[in-house]
């Protein structure tokens, strides 16, 4: 019987596993250091603002694998030896596999900060992490202040997470504007409000130079580049982003650049070796999609699509119009096709914008200057129809269309307020003054 083997247990290679036992009979094994079961990253914030239990992170009964014949191997990958189609643990035991998919998922950047491996610097992406929160951050006495670096998602989460207990953050960001290099200059102007208006001590334009430590060797301030400033902290939470967690695979002959490089049908270059998730990368890219891509549902999407393969039905993965979700404290964001940021917006590109009074609603739409082409929406506040955007974008739509249709595209509940008359009133006014 044909063994696959799939290194990863997160969205990519669960999907995976689930897809070709609904299509073969062939054997699977899951290899993971992490966690014995499968759980939900986006939720571990969830777990420890009291909203729910780890186990609730579970999408699947502990039953569920054994049902359906998916062995679970706990154990870290030192090695893989392709021309044997071997996996080497670092425990000293070794696995053979007749396909192997690599989905191992990100890992938090680092950069040679002094001080980045002390006790109580951290990032927010593994259940340790979470763990590792409930003992240098339980509460306010414990922790006094924490320190965050790094402006994307993940910070935004964190400083929401400590919030939630009463402590105190300062939020180190390196651009001038929070997340400017994708938001629009009017959105990211508004997410620097919302942030201050929950009363975490924004830094815009700092740098961390070094991370000091106590003599336990654990955190005891951050500095800053631009200042020299020392803050006093007993938390770090390092959320500049993630990279590709492939350092195992370095040494084997399969080909990687950032990630673990992959064709259209997410083959490496060795036969029967696969990589999905936010470790694959596209040799070209996709459109105007980046080559690697850390988002949930393009790791679901991914792990569908190499099942098929596998299965026998080689599949092309196509992961359609860019979109994605997020939430900034109270404030949800949606975003469908592509809106750029003020820094890396292309000549062909203007935008209309309009914000609501309230300080905390926003949409901004990205259209061809001079085809009036729709090319993407941002939404805060307001939830949107996926869908209807999709087929917009497919069909190419232009501004005035979509402007004139946006109630068929509002997806808020019957008795919340609808904001459609007030966004057309904005835009013709725009026009009429441009």
């Amino acid at each position: 019987m044909e063994h696959i083997v799939i290194i990863g247990n997160g969205i990519s290679g669960v999907t995976a596993a689930r897809h070709i036992r609904k299509l073969s009979d062939k054997k699977i094994t899951i290899v993971s250091a992490e966690t014995d079961y499968f759980f939900s990253r986006t939720a571990l914030m969830y777990v420890y603002m009291g909203h729910m239990k780890f186990e609730h992170t579970q999408p699947y009964e502990n039953w569920f694998w054994k049902k359906n014949r998916i062995t679970l191997k706990q154990g870290f990958v030192k090695h893989i030896e392709t021309k044997s189609k071997t996996l080497h643990f670092t425990e000293g035991d070794s696995l053979q596999f007749d396909k192997l998919i690599i989905a191992t998922g990100s890992k938090p950047n680092k950069f040679g900060w002094p001080g980045q491996d002390l006790d109580g610097v951290q990032g927010l992406y593994h259940k340790q992490d979470l763990e590792n929160l409930e003992v240098y951050a339980p509460n306010n006495k414990v922790c006094k202040r924490a320190v965050i670096v790094g402006g994307g998602l993940i910070g935004i989460e964190l400083a929401e997470m400590l919030a939630s207990r009463s402590i105190p953050v300062t939020f180190l960001v390196r651009e001038d504007s929070f997340w400017n290099g994708v938001l629009p200059d009017g959105e990211s102007a508004m997410i620097n409000r919302h942030i201050k208006n929950h009363h975490i001590d924004l830094r815009l334009s700092s740098n961390l130079k070094e991370i000091t430590s106590d003599e336990n060797g654990k955190a005891k301030s951050i500095i800053i580049t631009e200042t020299g400033e020392e803050i006093a902290c007993d938390l770090v939470g390092l959320t500049a982003g993630v990279s590709p967690n492939i350092d195992f695979i370095k040494d084997s002959d399969i080909e990687t650049g950032r990630g673990v490089k992959v064709n259209r049908f997410l083959e490496t270059n060795i036969k029967d070796i696969y990589a999905i998730g936010d470790c694959a990368e596209q040799h070209e890219p996709i459109g105007n999609r980046r080559p690697i891509e850390a988002v949930w549902y393009t790791g679901r999407m991914m792990g569908e699509t190499v099942a098929q393969t596998i299965c026998g039905n080689r599949l092309e993965y196509k992961p359609g119009h860019w979109f994605n979700s997020a939430k900034f404290f109270d404030i949800e964001y949606q975003t469908y096709g592509w809106v750029h940021g003020s820094k890396g917006k292309p000549e062909y590109e203007e935008q209309f914008h309009w914000k609501h009074e309230d300080d905390t609603k926003c949409i901004t739409i990205a259209y061809d200057k001079d085809t009036y082409e729709f090319l993407g929406i941002n939404t805060f506040g307001i939830r949107m129809r996926h869908d209807v955007f999709d087929t917009w974008l497919t069909e190419k739509r232009d501004l005035n269309y979509v402007i004139s249709n946006l109630k068929l595209a509002n997806f808020d509940p019957e008795f919340f307020k609808h904001f459609e008359k007030d966004i057309q009133s904005a835009f013709k006014n725009q026009l009429t003054t441009a």
